[in-house]
C-alpha cells in the first residue's frame, strides 16, 4: 500500500527552516510514502463563508481542497510567530475544515512538527496547530512530535536533509502514520 501525505508549511519565507525541514521529509520519505509539498498557501484568501459557496470558492482554496482530498494524511510544519501558529497555516486549516463535518481533514491523520529560533522549538505553535486541526475533525497524531530548537544556529550551515538526527526524528514521525492505519505495515 502507498500513502500520500500532503505537507503544509506555515512559513512563507524563501529561506525558511520549516520549509527546509519539509524538503527533508520529502527527500527521505520511506518507501511507499509520498509526501507532496503544497505550494501556494500565500495565494489563498482569508477564509470567508460569503465566498465559500459552490461556484464561488476562490481557485487557490479549491486547489488546496483538491490536493487535501487526495491525501491520506497531513504533515504540518509550523514556525512560531509571537507564541502561536502563523496566520497562513491557520487559514489553510480553516479552508480545509469546511464544509462543516465533511472537510478534507475529517478523520485523516495529521502530524505537526517544526523548528523555531527559540529554545523550545516552537512547541506553543505546534500545540495550537494540533488543537485547531483536532477541532477541524482531523485525527491528531499526538505522539508524532518534533520541535527543533535554535533553528538559526542548528541549520546555519547544514540543511535539515543532511542532519542525520533530524532525518531519524522525521522518520519516527512518519512511522506514526503507520500506527494510525494509513501506512503499509
Amino acid at each position: 500500500m502507498s500513502v500520500r501525505i500532503l505537507a503544509l508549511v506555515g512559513s512563507l519565507r524563501a529561506g525558511s527552516h520549516n520549509r527546509q525541514l519539509a524538503e527533508a521529509a520529502v527527500k527521505h520519505a520511506p518507501e511507499g510514502v509520498t509526501i507532496e509539498l503544497f505550494e501556494g498557501l500565500a495565494d489563498i484568501p482569508f477564509y470567508n463563508e460569503d465566498v465559500d459557496v459552490e461556484g464561488s470558492v476562490p481557485a487557490e482554496a479549491a486547489r488546496l481542497r483538491e490536493a487535501a482530498g487526495q491525501a491520506d494524511g497531513f504533515l504540518l510544519f509550523t514556525p512560531e510567530y509571537n507564541g502561536t501558529i502563523p496566520a497562513v497555516l491557520k487559514n489553510a486549516i480553516d479552508w480545509l475544515s469546511r464544509p462543516y463535518g465533511a472537510g478534507a481533514l475529517s478523520g485523516k491523520p495529521v502530524a505537526v512538527v517544526g523548528t523555531a529560533f527559540g529554545q523550545y522549538g516552537g512547541v506553543w505553535a505546534q500545540d495550537e496547530t494540533r488543537k485547531a486541526v483536532g477541532i477541524a475533525g482531523a485525527t491528531v497524531l499526538e505522539d508524532a512530535k518534533l520541535a527543533i530548537a535554535s533553528s538559526v544556529v542548528r541549520f546555519a550551515e547544514t540543511h535539515p536533509a543532511d542532519d542525520a538526527e533530524v532525518v531519524a526524528d522525521l522518520l519516527k514521525v512518519l512511522e506514526q502514520f503507520g500506527s494510525a492505519g494509513t501506512a503499509a505495515a
